[in-house]
């Protein structure tokens, strides 16, 4: 399938991927709601008045309990846990590497088949960032990405196809798997507290999976992560940031990074088609917006491009009126790109401006660099690698 693209003030903006999902001969469980595991549950003979008892043990063991076969949920009976197993996986995507970072923050390249066809697989990243207080996991919804910005890593691959919402969460699944992160933890505690979807992709251009995933991750009943400790990040989809407000619910993060338009149109492309005033208009109007909920606005500071102390003005003013705090992010270099991080002391003086002005502006410190998995960092490279290179990469993640 070729990409269709639309015209808009002198820019093609990338909306079709290149190819959609075809699920193998026997799907996943992951990521189907109640609703649908009802479904599933009455074409292998279940009947309607155990559907919801049933459903809620599936839900119990996936979600809560982080099963990975059926035949560990032993409060199923074994007749429909056969039945199960003959049609259905509760599979995550597969791990094909595992890079850990001098910091402790740890990249997992996932491999997400296509039907029963292994050309058709493809692959994304997600990244761990362990921290004092929280344990934050940043996860992608694409495979590659429409949005070219500039600065990005991500933005040069094209854009594939859009995940699933099964292969969304799978991705947290697979965290806790290698975390030793589900309920039967000893001490109690969880690694895994924040999700932020900030990986590769744009959030609001597959907003159906990511809404499905992200409410069955902050289902009290199953992976129970608070919706105030999940972000959704978006370059600006305009007519999906009020819905996601109303259908998900949780924070939202916007990747602005200038503050003139001209200026924006470069380094995020989308913004000539959804300009500075329409994307603030949005954020005003984002159900649920408060102090205790503020809209975080993420700028990479790009040294001599857009952290100049003008700049940090016309922030703080485009900004009066919401609920907001700036999160501003050393740039993280990667190979080819044009771009060098902002000197520290400009940084600082940046920071200093906003936070003067009654503003939250911490600084990110970068994580991850070392092993190409800081923010904007993300791209898939073994897509280069000989076929051997592959499976010696796959048997290394295999014997962690």
């Amino acid at each position: 399938m070729q990409p269709t693209t639309e015209p808009h003030n002198a820019i093609l903006v990338e909306k079709t991927p290149l190819e959609t999902y075809v699920p193998p001969a026997k799907p996943s469980l992951i990521g189907l709601s109640r609703t649908e595991l009802a479904d599933r549950l009455g074409e292998i003979g279940v009947q309607p008045s155990q559907r919801k008892m049933r459903v809620q043990q599936l839900w119990h063991w996936m979600y809560f309990r982080g099963a990975q076969g059926f035949d560990d949920m032993t409060s199923v009976s074994k007749g429909i846990r056969a039945e199960l197993a003959q049609h259905f996986t509760v599979d995550r995507p597969e791990v094909v590497a595992e890079q850990i970072s001098n910091d402790g923050t740890r990249k997992w390249l996932l491999r997400l088949p296509s039907g029963d066809n292994v050309e058709r697989a493809h692959e994304v990243e997600c990244v761990y960032i362990p921290e004092t207080d929280r344990g934050t996991l940043c996860v992608s919804s694409q495979v590659g990405c429409t949005l070219n910005c500039s600065f990005c890593h991500t933005g040069t691959q094209r854009l594939v196809r859009n995940l699933t919402a099964g292969e969304i969460v799978g991705q947290i699944m697979v965290a806790r798997d290698r975390l030793n992160d589900w309920a039967d933890r000893e001490d109690g505690t969880r690694r895994v507290t924040n999700i932020v979807m900030m990986g590769m992709g744009e959030p609001l251009y597959n907003f159906d999976a990511v809404r499905d995933a992200l409410l069955i991750v902050g289902d009290n009943e199953g992976i129970g992560i608070s919706r105030r400790r999940i972000t959704l990040s978006t370059s600006g989809v305009v007519p999906n940031i009020v819905r996601a407000g109303e259908e998900i619910g949780v924070m939202l993060a916007i990747s602005l990074h200038a503050v003139r338009d001209e200026l924006r149109n470069e380094l995020v492309p989308l913004n000539r088609k959804y300009p500075i005033k329409e994307l603030l208009q949005a954020c005003r109007d984002y159900p649920g917006a408060s102090n205790a909920r503020r809209i975080t606005f993420e700028y990479v500071m790009l040294k001599g491009v857009n952290d100049s102390l003008d700049d940090a003005k016309l922030l703080v003013k485009m900004l009066k009126g919401i609920h907001a705090k700036i999160n501003l992010i050393p740039f993280n270099p990667w190979p080819g790109t044009a771009y060098e991080c902002s000197d520290w002391d400009q940084i600082e003086k940046f920071s200093e401006y906003i936070f003067n002005a009654g503003y939250s502006s911490p600084v990110r410190t970068p994580r991850g660099r070392d092993i190409l998995a800081a923010c904007g960092q993300l791209k898939s490279e073994t897509e280069k690698l000989s076929a051997r290179e592959r499976q010696a990469l796959r048997a290394m993640a295999m014997t962690d």
